[in-house]
């Protein structure tokens, strides 16, 4: 079992909704340390979420979106006697959660076209009803760990 980590950044709630989840989220979507600018698309994006939801409670959508597209399980990889195999492990909570967000972003990041915000709104809300390219990923992850569930003996 792990060792709790003792120096884990702590991260700071975000100013308008004053959840720590934005807050990493904003963190996640930064690029060259432009934080304002993040915030300024995940604000934007929380706020077209509010008018295509037709809902008054954002940060239950954006629950919903990274519950939906949080793994359970996924493949490891490991070398036994010369030969690779992908290990199926349990995802833990906080791996969970930023896998969730990162295929949100990358799916939002891979649309063209449209403003970045306009794009999150868009991968957020598919997310929250089980559909869009970011729980296409999760499903696609237990796929892989379900196919190798035959090597679940080799895991550490």
């Amino acid at each position: 079992m792990r060792r709790k980590v003792t120096n884990r950044n702590i991260v700071k709630k975000d100013h308008v909704y004053n959840s720590e989840k934005v807050g990493k989220f904003v963190n996640y979507i930064m690029l060259r340390g432009q934080k304002e600018t993040a915030r300024k698309i995940v604000y934007d994006a929380f706020d077209q979420i509010k008018e295509k939801a037709k809902t008054e409670n954002v940060m239950e959508v954006f629950d919903t979106a990274l519950k939906n597209t949080g793994p359970l399980t996924e493949v490891r990889s490991r070398r036994v006697g010369g030969a690779n195999y992908q290990i199926p492990r349990e995802v833990r909570p906080e791996r969970r959660s930023f896998l969730s967000m990162k295929w949100i972003i990358e799916a939002a990041r891979s649309g063209k076209g449209a403003p970045m915000a306009t794009r999150l709104a868009d991968e957020i809300i598919l997310a929250a009803k089980n559909e869009g390219k970011a729980v296409k990923k999760r499903e696609d992850t237990h796929k892989m760990a379900e196919a190798n569930k035959a090597f679940a003996h080799f895991a550490w």
